[in-house]
This record gives structure tokens, sequence and C-alpha cells, in this order.
């Protein structure tokens, strides 16, 4: 069944989540380097990202910065814009405070639909989740591609649900997750945004 919609996770896939990372270890004291360095331990243990503040031994704070137009990776609009142009469907569906809207309207992200975890009380990887996309963009799951930089959160619950699902190798998940055995379940895997477009042809 062809791909007709393309449903994209929003951290290390769109966005560059570096400033935000950094300004969370300012928030709680921790240098940035100690502090990315823990994050990644926690990511090859398989933690969830929160972790990180009790490996550091600090408390958890809420500072996530809202995101802003220059953390778009470069080749994230030109992807979309190519796929617009090609007929597809598009969406946004991730792990997200709802402000995220907002944002992708501010960035002149032009997609049909814009959900987050906070706005459906569901995160991913909740089967749920991925139910509640099909249901929003409105066609059999085997037509949907979901976009993300992760194997836990995205991939494998992607295919799950039936859907297509798309590797992105980007971020730090993505590069732990790259040498993962389960990265192979992936129906596309990828580099750079760049070559979504033509991959999805193949599908």
């Amino acid at each position: 069944m062809a791909v007709k919609a393309v449903v994209f996770d929003v951290g290390e896939t769109l966005v560059d989540e570096t400033r935000a990372w950094g300004a969370l270890a300012d928030a709680v004291g921790v240098p940035r380097l100690t502090f990315f360095g823990a994050l990644g331990a926690v990511i090859e243990r398989g933690l969830h990202h929160r972790e990180v503040f009790a490996l550091l031994g600090v408390e958890w704070v809420d500072a996530w910065p809202p995101l802003e137009r220059g953390d778009l990776y470069a080749d994230a609009k030109p992807c979309l814009e190519e796929l617009r142009r090609s007929g597809y469907e598009l969406g946004l569906a991730a792990n997200q405070p709802e402000r995220t809207a907002r944002f992708a309207d501010e960035a002149g992200l032009e997609v049909d639909f814009v959900a987050t975890s906070a706005g459906w009380g569901v995160e991913k990887p909740a089967p749920e989740f991925f139910t509640r996309i099909v249901e929003t963009v409105g066609r059999p799951a085997g037509e949907i591609a979901y976009v993300g930089d992760r194997l836990d959160n995205d991939v494998l619950p992607a295919k799950r649900a039936g859907m297509a699902a798309v590797f992105l190798r980007r971020g730090p998940w993505g590069v732990v997750h790259a040498t993962r055995p389960q990265a192979c379940a992936a129906d596309v895997r990828l580099e750079s945004l760049a070559a979504l477009p033509g991959a999805l042809q193949a599908v």
C-alpha cells in the first residue's frame, strides 16, 4: 500500500535540541559536557531521559525552553516543502508540550496537523499514541509513514501499529540506536531528511 501521509517526530528529527538540553544543564548548575555525558549514559541504558537528573544527583526541573525557528535542522523545512509539492499529507506528532503547535506555525511549517503528548494525554511509545495518529490522518495505517530518531519511541511502535517506519540516524538517540539489531526493523533508514522524498517512493 503506497504511503500517502508522512508524520514526523519533532525533537532530533526536525529540531536540533542542543540549545534546549544546554539550558537544562545550566538550570540545574551542571557543566554542559558533564550533563551531555550523563545523558548519553541514560540513552545507552534505555532509560527515560528524566533519569539523567537522578544520575547526576540533582533535582529535576521543568526548564525546557520554547522551541525557536533557529532550532530547525537545515534539511527539515525543505523536506516538508518537497513532500507537500509531491502531494503527501503531512503532520507532526511527538512527545511535546502543546505550545509546539504555535512553534510550527511561527516557523512556517506547512503541515495538516500538529499533535502533542500534552494535548492527547498519552505519550509515545504507548500504542494509543499511534492509534491517535491513524485516527487523525484518517487513512489506513499502511498508508502512513512515521519518521523519527528513536527505535523505542518511534520505529518499533510505528511498525507495530502497521505504519511504514522511517529511522533517522541523527541526534544522541539516533546515533546510539543505529548500532542496535532492531534498527533493521525500519522500512527506511536515513542520515538526512533530504533523502526522505526519494526514499518514500520505494516503500
